[in-house]
């Protein structure tokens, strides 16, 4: 009975440890370099009084240059407010282990796409790159991010993660903490 036991505890353990897989969106490689990027991933969700934000990410290394692709998604009945990257703009994330990753914009000044449809809500989409700096690399692979600043060109907006939660838009269940520990490997070689 006690070996039962003990190899039902250790398969729950390893099972509950086991790495994601990798989901390669991208992966080309030609004369001019390689680039691969992985699928988009849910990090941010909010709705609140007919007013979303959602916020995607996906980790890409382009000729072993490690960056963060992401998306920003608002949608409102009413005016959206366009935030703008530009070269200033930076992401700060705040990890468990109290240390801070700042990852830096590598894009052109944009305010993102403004969508309007007279049956649906306003939307503005809005993309940008950002690239890793080497120092602080490494701690996103052994701990949690618990927090997200955002600092665009006129201001600078808060994001605090979840453990998990399940995505209004496609139902899934998403762990943002610990999106660079679980990822991060797949674009790494």
């Amino acid at each position: 009975m006690n070996k039962i036991v003990l190899a039902l505890f250790l398969f729950v353990n390893l099972t509950a440890f086991a790495q994601k897989p990798c989901e390669i969106d991208v992966n080309i490689t030609d004369t001019v370099g390689t680039y691969k990027s992985t699928k988009q991933f849910i990090i941010f969700e909010r709705s609140f009084a007919g007013n979303s934000t959602d916020i995607f990410f996906s980790l890409s290394s382009n000729n072993a240059v490690l960056g963060l692709e992401t998306q920003i998604i608002r949608r409102s009945s009413g005016f959206i407010k366009a935030n703008c990257f530009d070269n200033n703009s930076r992401i700060y994330l705040q990890l468990n282990n109290g240390k801070i990753v700042t990852l830096l914009y590598i894009g052109n000044e944009t305010c993102g796409t403004l969508i309007r449809n007279e049956n649906s809500p306003n939307s503005r989409i809005m993309s940008g790159s950002f690239v890793f700096s080497k120092e602080n690399y490494e701690d996103l692979k052994v701990s949690q991010v618990t927090f997200m600043r955002i600092k665009f060109s006129g201001e600078t907006v808060d994001y605090p993660f979840k453990t998990e939660f399940t995505s209004e838009l496609d139902k899934k269940t998403y762990q943002p903490e610990n999106y660079f520990i679980d990822y991060l490997k797949c674009i790494e070689n």
